[in-house]
């Protein structure tokens, strides 16, 4: 009894820190499971309020900005706040030399000013619903894993069929627990979105790369859009007679001020997490994937950093991609740092020793959970050196280098042409050339020449020569392994390195020039290794996937009474806390604000990513802060909380107890970047942008009047 006690009491902190402010939960089960607790907490909310099908709620302001971030609507005509760093990509695209909306920001002073975001997409969350029972009912313990997956596409095709018939919504099947709860969710995508204002990024991207994860924090990271919809008020493709969409909810923005221990809310769709992960898996995630993540972009990022300081173009070509492959190659780094000072992976070692010891004491249980540790030990240490080759072959052959994932679009002209299937032909040439133009407009060949080279050897040098896709034959025999030569060659003479020569090629396309490329060569010859790669870590990876579910439905079974939350997996979650300062080290207290004061003290005008406008510098001096200062005085620029969050929350709006925005989730701190695999209750701390400091920059910076009048302002 003792043994099992001492159990419980590791799974309570393995689970939830024993904390109700750890979680991201799902909406339709907060009246179940935390509405009392947020009640206690300062809540003046009904669960209703936060989320209701047939009534108007929070949820329904709340949206997928694109394809990875959040959003809210603040007005009754569409208007959408997100991130800076989630609209960093349309804002790149739309972007020239002669119009930099990146350095420059840009302000829509009307809605005919108002700029068409081609491809941008908001989609709102309609509801939830769980449908575990549907389909366990077609399941059984007889099925091999494949029979198991097959059986719940299967049924989930036919729930989805149903929901989605005679309407304009989308639907998914989404597993939870590691695939032993279900919920089908349905959704609306409006594809007509349009930017609205940005700040520059030396406001809205203030600190770069030394700032991203650190607190404290000066970032003004926001961004605003609009959502149309056709006259009939559905979703519809881009038109000069859609108009702005009216939601059946929007939040009014408060900037009556936030203090210590206010009751905070996060509603967002978080992207991942792995909670529940055994030791196994964080060693994999460690030793392979932050490893590799880790090494491969800082080489790549390292050339395109010395490309885009010496060019305009190639800095805005590149200054999209650059962000989102430092965000996460940073976030690896301290995630490692992280899990290293926790002793995680010793943790969960003693829980999966106690896990072995309640599955043991019954033979039921030793039937069905007794061979699950085992089982993943073996199926990790499989896999691992083909998922290592294969993550390293993504990152620096198909993710880094440009042209040979580029080249990859001409597969199905080369099986056109093979054919001499006119038609197809001549489909594929259209999509080829619209491919061509959008790729090359933020292309730099010489900057991919480099990574080429440079990518080529780090794979070469660092990955088994038994994983060497066959292009390295042709540079060990023609270019000596000489990878600057090669890729000197191929972008001299590719029809994927040159624009002129890619369009010229598709004018009069032929399949002998296509089969010498050795740009074409080598994608085809990359993408093989990559199948065959996956092919032989598919066992194992279908192994570990099945054990993992057993293991989370043991430890759900071992411990009932523990109040769970499942991994984040992209659909909405909630969560709360209240706002507040840490302690990172020994003598030092982060305060929970920042101020506009602390942009002037890290100001820097050698340095771009302390760069600070000359008109945001004669307001602070001359204090016209205007209604947004605190009644301190001071104007404040973000704060943190407790509110637990990931990557996909970006952008999300933290919401006071009345339901009024005071603030856009945009970053997580340094000391607590394992939080994705380990909550960290002391250290965890979700950063803010403040509500007043964006509608101070509106405002007082920028002159968008015409935008703050359409906001419904708490005062």
């Amino acid at each position: 009894m003792k043994s099992f006690l001492s159990f419980l009491l590791v799974v309570s902190l393995f689970v939830s820190n024993v904390r109700a402010d750890e979680g991201m939960w799902l909406l339709p089960l907060i009246q179940k499971l935390n509405i009392n607790k947020m009640h206690e907490m300062g809540l003046k909310l009904s669960a209703e309020d936060i989320y209701s099908i047939n009534n108007s709620s929070l949820k329904d302001a709340v949206v997928i900005f694109g394809g990875g971030c959040t959003g809210e609507l603040v007005s009754d005509q569409g208007l959408i706040f997100t991130n800076h760093h989630c609209g960093y990509g349309t804002i790149q695209k739309l972007s020239t030399v002669e119009h930099n909306y990146l350095d420059d920001g840009f302000w829509a002073k009307s809605m005919d000013e108002e700029l068409p975001a081609p491809g941008l997409t908001v989609t709102f969350m309609k509801y939830m619903e769980d449908v575990t029972g549907q389909i366990n009912a077609d399941l059984n313990d007889k099925m091999t894993e494949e029979e198991r997956n097959e059986k719940i596409r299967e049924v989930s095709d036919k729930i989805i069929k149903k929901v989605t018939k005679d309407n304009d919504y989308e639907a998914i099947v989404k597993n939870f627990f590691a695939g032993n709860q279900f919920y089908l969710v349905v959704y609306e995508r409006f594809k007509d979105v349009r930017f609205v204002g940005a700040p520059p990024s030396s406001i809205g991207k203030f600190g770069f790369d030394t700032d991203n994860w650190m607190w404290p924090r000066h970032t003004g990271d926001f961004s605003i859009f609009r959502v149309y919809c056709g006259p009939d008020g559905k979703p519809a493709e881009y038109s000069p007679d859609n108009k702005p969409y009216k939601p059946k909810h929007f939040l009014p923005v408060s900037i009556k001020g936030i203090k210590k221990d206010d009751f905070t809310m996060t509603i967002g769709f978080p992207g991942s997490t792995s909670r529940y992960l055994t030791s196994w898996g964080i060693e994999e995630r460690m030793n392979i994937i932050n490893h590799t993540r880790i090494k491969v972009r800082g080489v790549k990022q390292d050339i395109w950093m010395k490309d885009m300081q010496a060019d305009e173009k190639v800095n805005i070509q590149y200054a999209s991609k650059y962000s989102r492959s430092s965000n996460y190659w940073k976030n690896s780094i301290g995630m490692n740092k992280g899990l290293e000072k926790l002793n995680v992976i010793a943790k969960k070692q003693d829980i999966e020793k106690r896990f072995a010891e309640w599955a043991d004491s019954s033979p039921e249980r030793k039937a069905k959970y007794g061979d699950v540790l085992e089982g993943l030990k073996k199926g990790y240490q499989e896999r691992a050196p083909y998922i290592f080759a294969n993550y390293y072959l993504y990152k620096s052959l198909l993710g880094g280098t440009e042209a040979f994932a580029f080249s990859l679009s001409a597969k199905r002209l080369e099986e056109a042409l093979q054919a001499g299937d006119q038609d197809k032909i001549n489909s594929v040439l259209e999509q080829m050339k619209q491919r061509g133009e959008s790729f090359f407009k933020d292309y730099s060949p010489k900057t991919d020449q480099k990574v080429m080279a440079a990518m080529l050897k780090l794979y070469h040098d660092d990955i088994a020569a038994e994983f060497y896709p066959e292009i390295y034959k042709t540079i060990e025999k023609k270019f000596k392994n000489n990878f600057q030569a090669f890729s000197d060659y191929v972008f001299k003479k590719s029809i994927f390195t040159s624009e002129s020569r890619y369009n010229e090629f598709l004018k009069n396309p032929k399949l002998k020039i296509l089969e010498k490329d050795l740009v074409f060569q080598g994608g085809k010859s990359i993408l093989d290794e990559n199948m065959d790669l996956r092919a032989k870590q598919k066992e194992s990876s279908v192994l570990i996937d099945r054990d993992n579910r057993l293991f989370e439905a043991g430890l759900m079974e071992m411990a009932p009474e523990l109040i769970r939350y499942p991994d984040a997996n992209f659909t909405m979650r909630l969560s709360y806390g209240v706002v507040g300062d840490y302690e990172p080290r020994d003598a030092v207290i982060y305060k929970e604000y920042t101020t506009l004061k602390g942009v002037m003290e890290k100001e820097d005008s050698t340095n771009f990513e302390f760069i600070v406008p000359k008109k945001l510098k004669k307001l602070y001096k001359e204090k016209d802060f205007g209604r947004y200062a605190d009644k301190a005085g001071y104007m404040p620029v973000c704060f943190t909380t407790n509110n637990d969050i990931t990557g996909g929350n970006s952008g999300s709006p933290v919401i006071n107890a009345n339901g009024e925005l005071i603030g856009l989730a945009f970053d997580g701190n340094w000391e607590a970047m394992s939080g994705d695999i380990a909550f960290e209750p002391d250290l965890q701390k979700t950063i803010c942008v403040d509500a007043r400091y964006v509608l101070f920059i509106i405002d007082k910076y920028a002159g968008a009047k015409n935008l703050i009048d359409e906001l419904t302002i708490v005062e």
